[in-house]
């Protein structure tokens, strides 16, 4: 190889790799390792927690919805994992030891300032948008139970219903409590899509423990379900 092709061929190899390292800078990022210490707390809890679940949620520094456009991916030395984010922000932890051992960076593309994350923990939702009240008690207790474990409630507290979570566009959501009688309406709201979250606002239906008792049919599945514990 001649010395002027040798050159132009270094200089197009040095200003990729500085093109791909400008874009790794530019990316808010969260240390993976930091992440499984938070996560892992959930694997290895001993006690019922069938009607739960575990992920990741990111979290915008200021009180503001995350861009719709905004994307995670995990980026090992080798490969890339992208990790679907759902409407708010949440997506399956990947619980991988070589990105432990490389203490792999999960990058947040889209962006709109510096981004955080947590734990969060919900109730699983039915395909079926049928969900007993007796399993949706079992399902609050087990998230009390859990947040006790962390220290994240007071052991004063009590589980007092759940919430689902829907978007703010679309057909407005249908639950109904069916009991001995005629199936009732459930009210909808405007709130977050978790008590005391202070990001983004949803369409929300609370269905509390002490007003009726049956049977809650959702005519569409919901974003997520939230424990009320107060």
């Amino acid at each position: 190889m001649n010395a002027p092709r040798h050159l132009a061929l270094l200089l197009a190899l040095l200003s990729a790799a500085g093109s791909a390292s400008t874009r790794a800078a530019a990316a808010e990022w969260l240390s993976y390792r930091d992440a499984y210490r938070t996560m892992i707390v959930f694997e290895k809890y001993g006690r019922p927690k069938n009607y739960l679940q575990n992920q990741i949620q990111l979290v915008p520094a200021r009180k503001r919805a995350l861009p719709e456009d905004i994307e995670l991916s995990l980026q090992l030395k080798d490969s890339t994992v992208h990790l679907p984010l759902d409407a708010i922000g949440r997506a399956v932890f990947p619980v991988l030891k070589v990105a432990f051992d490389e203490n792999a960076p999960l990058l947040i593309d889209g962006g709109a300032g510096p981004v955080s994350f947590r734990a969060r923990i919900s109730i699983m939702s039915r395909a079926d948008g049928v969900y007993d009240s007796a399993e949706l008690r079992a399902a609050c207790a087990q998230a009390l139970d859990y947040q006790r474990y962390t220290g994240a409630s007071a052991h004063a507290s009590a589980c007092v219903g759940v919430r689902f979570v829907y978007p703010l566009d679309g057909p407005a959501p249908q639950l109904r409590v069916r009991g001995n009688g005629q199936a009732a309406l459930l009210p909808v709201a405007l709130g977050a899509a978790f008590p005391g979250d202070e990001h983004g606002a949803y369409r929300v239906v609370n269905y509390r423990f002490a007003d009726a008792a049956g049977q809650v049919l959702a005519a569409s599945p919901p974003l997520a379900i939230a424990p009320l514990i107060e």
